[in-house]
């Protein structure tokens, strides 16, 4: 049945001679044995060798077409030494053909017949006047070719010039031929071809000083080249600040923190003098500032690059404040672009956004665990009880912190110390949540270390072991005062100047667009007090609730019930004759 149908097809599509039909090929591999397989292993090992014999031949030829280029070159120098030695010959010629006419006249003086002997030289005189006439244009040729030989630039500039202002007044006149003219402005292009590259091979020297690198590309554009001698421009300024910057580059690793503002430096001082350079030579062109604009893109994206490779740890403080100063001195240097019209501050965050947010994460768990550490080993520095009351220190006109509260605010003050304007401005949203979320874990920590009830609840809420428990009413209200003194004055205080900064720009007229979620645009100052207080509210919540708890219940038995208040027949119940709630109680209200 297939091979009906392969016949069926054959016949609906008709072969071409340039297709093998099926047929063919199963006639001549029906027969897949041994010898057969081993002829057609032959035949493609020998095709493997033609193969490496036509890669060898390629690669010999290859060198032998690199020794050729080689060669070109050198000849190309001899016929530039020949073509001088050839003007030094013409030189010579000329000056003998004067001796010569000066021979003819001293020879006149001494012939009989005057007049046979002064029509003769007249007419030969006048041949070699008018050579000489003729060969005017031959000399200046040979005199450019004199000078680019000896990379006399200037001089060749100034002699392409004049002959080209002669050149114009004798097209006006109308004296010369046109072919005699079509002819000399071809040979003139060829040498300014010549010039060309030479001023272009000079503008590459890494050498060269800024002045002589002017002077290169104001020939150029002399001989009408000023596309060109932008893109050196470009090719130069590129080349000093690659070498500038891997030169630096081996001693980042000095400089932890300051490194990224070097860089920053020589990346946008180098966009900032070509900007300069080009409106002085070029003028302002909108085609030469997209060319400066791309150029400077690229070498933006290299600065970041090489910001986020030499970086130390991101977890480490160094970073974080390798990564401020960075933001701080990048985005000053961009402002100060903008009026050249080099708008880069947009390219420059989405470029440092994910490395800046990195950095501040991993921070900020490092932080975190410091907190839990410090937490779960605090101190509790308890003032003198007046009273002898259980409680009394807590109704204290103030709050002692502690130790975990003070090492707290020691970090908040450690990353505050770090933070430049510019990056408040930029990610000031992200950290100010970041705060409130080390807040929250501040403030969990805490409720780990407050007893709870039963201590087979505790071992379920913390895996991890904890040195310290605040067992006695004095060291509970000691730790929870210690965390609504940090979020009611002194975590706002350190952070004042984050909203200073938001005021300050809505006062200007500054506004949020093109900032990003994580501006200090993106969040207000009563949502993140809310988020706080949420915090502290999870805390008092728990504590009055283990304190309730711890009153009702002792030894696991109720210690009240509804019947002993109805039949006020017990010890526990002391009416008074204006019953009030215990101290506790009494200082619930106030936290």
């Amino acid at each position: 049945m297939e091979s009906s149908s392969e016949e069926e097809l054959e016949e609906d599509f008709p072969g071409h001679e340039w297709i093998t039909p099926q047929s063919s090929i199963r006639a001549a591999y029906q027969s897949q044995t041994e010898k057969g397989i081993r002829k057609i292993c032959s035949e493609l090992l020998d095709l493997k060798d033609a193969i490496e014999n036509l890669c060898g031949n390629m690669q010999s030829k290859y060198h032998a077409f690199l020794r050729i280029s080689d060669e070109v070159v050198e000849a190309e120098q001899e016929l530039i030494e020949l073509q001088k030695h050839v003007s030094a010959q013409g030189i010579l010629v000329q000056d003998l053909m004067s001796g010569v006419c000066r021979e003819l006249e001293m020879w006149q003086k001494y012939c009989k017949d005057e007049r046979v002997e002064e029509k003769d030289l007249e007419t030969e005189l006048n041949e070699i006047l008018s050579y000489d006439a003729q060969d005017s244009k031959v000399s200046f040729l040979d005199k450019i070719d004199i000078l680019l030989a000896e990379h006399k630039t200037e001089e060749t500039l100034i002699a392409l010039e004049t002959e080209e202002k002669k050149y114009i007044a004798t097209d006006d006149s109308g004296k010369e031929l046109d072919a005699e003219i079509s002819a000399h402005k071809t040979a003139i292009l060829k040498r300014k071809s010549i010039l060309e590259d030479q001023l272009v091979r000079y503008s590459e020297q890494p050498s060269l000083s800024i002045t002589e690198l002017r002077k290169s590309l104001s020939g150029l554009i002399k001989i009408g080249k000023g596309s060109l001698a932008h893109q050196v421009l470009l090719k130069a300024y590129g080349s000093r600040l690659q070498k500038n910057v891997e030169a630096f580059v081996l001693t980042c690793k000095i400089y932890t923190e300051t490194y990224s503002a070097t860089l920053s430096r020589l990346v946008f001082s180098a966009i900032s003098k070509v900007s300069k350079e080009s409106s002085t030579l070029f003028g302002d062109s909108p085609m030469n500032l997209n060319r400066i604009i791309q150029w400077a893109e690229y070498e933006i994206e290299t600065f970041a690059r090489l910001v986020k490779e030499n970086s130390p740890l991101p977890e480490s403080a160094s970073a974080l404040r390798s990564a401020c100063i960075c933001i701080q001195t990048s985005l000053t240097h961009c402002s100060y672009l903008e009026s050249y019209g080099l708008k880069f501050s947009n390219l420059l965050m989405v470029l440092l956004h994910p490395y800046v947010e990195e950095v501040l994460d991993l921070n900020f768990r490092m932080m975190s665990r410091k907190i839990v550490d410090s937490a779960k080993n605090d101190d509790i520095l308890i003032p003198t009880s007046q009273e002898g009351s259980r409680l009394s220190s807590a109704t204290a006109p103030s709050i002692v912190l502690t130790s975990s509260g003070k090492k707290f605010m020691s970090i908040v003050n450690d990353v505050l110390d770090q933070v430049t304007p510019m990056t408040i401005v930029h990610f000031g949203g992200t950290i100010l949540n970041k705060f409130a979320q080390l807040f929250d874990k501040y403030v969990e920590t805490l409720i780990k270390v407050l007893p709870g009830t039963s201590e087979d609840d505790n071992l379920l809420e913390s895996k991890e072991p904890i040195e310290f428990k605040a067992e006695s009413d004095a060291q509970q209200i000691q730790l929870i005062g210690t965390a609504y003194t940090v979020a009611d004055e002194l975590l706002p205080a350190a952070i004042s100047k984050f909203f200073d900064v938001q005021t300050e720009k809505k006062g200007t007229g500054g506004s949020g667009e093109g900032l990003g979620s994580g501006s200090i645009y993106s969040i207000e100052y009563k949502e993140w007090k809310r988020n706080l207080q949420h915090s502290l509210d999870k805390l008092r919540d728990y504590f009055c609730l283990q304190y309730i708890l711890s009153f009702i219940y002792l030894e696991g038995k109720s210690r009240l019930d509804a019947r002993m208040y109805l039949e006020l027949k017990t010890d526990d119940l002391l009416w008074e004759a204006d019953p009030s709630p215990s101290l506790p109680f009494q200082v619930i209200p106030f936290l």
